[in-house]
């Protein structure tokens, strides 16, 4: 697998714009992504019970159609909790949509991020629809993935290519996120593309598997957002032969996209609201892995243990303390704790000559925390980030 330039329109056969409508006043707020062709399409959307309206649209659409011809993403507004004024004026973005290109509403998948509880000023949406549309070309990745951005500090992209039975296949994608950001994907819109040929039902099974190891692997707030929203594109214009579960690229396959799902994954950690710090929390010697996914998840959400990331005691008691909460099995006496490679905790007791080689570690931008439970083969990994005076500021 390559790294590689290009974002969401890497892939190809893809095109993006990104443009101001007025939303915003005076920052872009509509994007629109492209396939030349008909796509398949593969979604995943917030298990929050409050669904926003381009949610509930968006898997109205993928319940009559697996065919998709182009995502339309508005900021500033989230349309949640707008009523059935919020459903049509979701619709109608995607009408208007696919009005400009010919095809059918329901092969426009429709996101839209921002304030909860206003309606969209529809008059400047739908003339930026047909502005937007027309401007789409393949140079306008990185223009989709400012506009689709709130309260993001940097845009966030990520593309590569790879080799699979001859064909060369890429992947592209955006995301914008900073806060509501927890497990279950967050106040998240992602969106991926790549021009490989492939099986639907594979499709959809190894983009929530994808989604399962990356974005939901992660955690600024603990938030779960209204409007959390993973949507993906296949077009086949690479020519490779269909790509199905078992088959000999399906595990290249889903390697590049967890790749690229982990990279915007990470961004959006680092881009975390007022967060200064990424910080890696991996549990090892779990009964199983769902246990050491609650571990992991538990003490990288923990509000205490987040704030302290912001200053310079390495406070393992806190890590303990979600562990002995996490709702697993846990022996304290057999616990051990390592702040990077610093062993901090050995069988539940604190390794006091190393507290000033464990601060060293905590005041870094990046480091790892690492737990073994000594029980069972469970291993689990979440990226989380310190909560800092400034996440304060900005959500007053």
């Amino acid at each position: 697998m390559e790294w590689i330039n290009g974002g969401i329109t890497a892939p190809e056969g893809f095109r993006a714009a990104g443009i101001g409508c007025g939303i915003k006043f005076d920052k872009p707020d509509l994007a629109v992504v492209v396939s030349d062709r008909d796509a398949l399409c593969a979604g995943c959307f917030t298990r929050n019970k409050v669904k926003a309206a381009p949610v509930r649209v968006c898997k109205d659409h993928l319940s009559k159609t697996n065919i998709c011809r182009a995502f339309i993403v508005s900021s500033g507004i989230a349309n949640a909790c707008t009523g059935e004024q919020g459903i049509e004026n979701a619709r109608r973005m995607a009408s208007l949509t696919a009005e400009q290109l010919g095809v059918k509403t329901e092969n426009v998948m429709v996101c839209s991020t921002g304030r909860i509880g206003t309606q969209l000023p529809l008059d400047k949406i739908a003339k930026g629809i047909v502005t937007v549309v027309g401007s789409a070309s393949k140079d306008g990745a990185h223009d989709a993935a400012v506009a689709i951005m709130t309260t993001d500090v940097v845009p966030k992209e990520a593309s590569c290519s790879t080799i699979i039975n001859g064909s060369k296949i890429t992947f592209g994608g955006m995301v914008k996120g900073a806060g509501m950001i927890a497990p279950d994907m967050a106040t998240m819109l992602a969106f991926i593309t790549t021009d490989a040929a492939v099986e639907p039902v594979f499709l959809q099974t190894v983009l929530r598997e994808c989604v399962d190891k990356t974005f939901n692997s992660i955690t600024v707030d603990g938030d779960t957002s209204t409007n959390d929203t993973v949507l993906m594109m296949a077009n086949g214009v690479a020519g490779n032969p269909v790509i199905t579960a078992g088959s000999e690229g399906a595990e290249m396959f889903r390697q590049a996209l967890q790749g690229v799902c982990y990279s915007l994954a990470e961004q959006i950690v680092r881009d975390g609201e007022g967060a200064t710090k990424l910080i890696q929390v991996t549990v090892t010697g779990a009964v199983d892995n769902a246990s050491a996914r609650k571990a992991s998840h538990c003490v990288a959400n923990s509000l205490l243990l987040k704030v302290a990331f912001s200053g310079p005691d390495a406070n393992w008691g806190r890590i303990m303390a979600a562990l002995g909460r996490a709702g697993i099995e846990v022996d304290p006496d057999k616990i051990d704790v390592f702040i990077g490679d610093v062993p901090m905790v050995a069988r539940g007791v604190e390794i006091a000559g190393n507290k000033n080689d464990a601060r060293q570690v905590w005041k870094q931008q990046t480091f790892v925390i690492t737990v073994d439970l000594h029980l069972g083969p469970g291993k689990d990994t979440c990226l989380t980030c310190d909560i800092s005076h400034a996440y304060i500021d900005i959500n007053l």
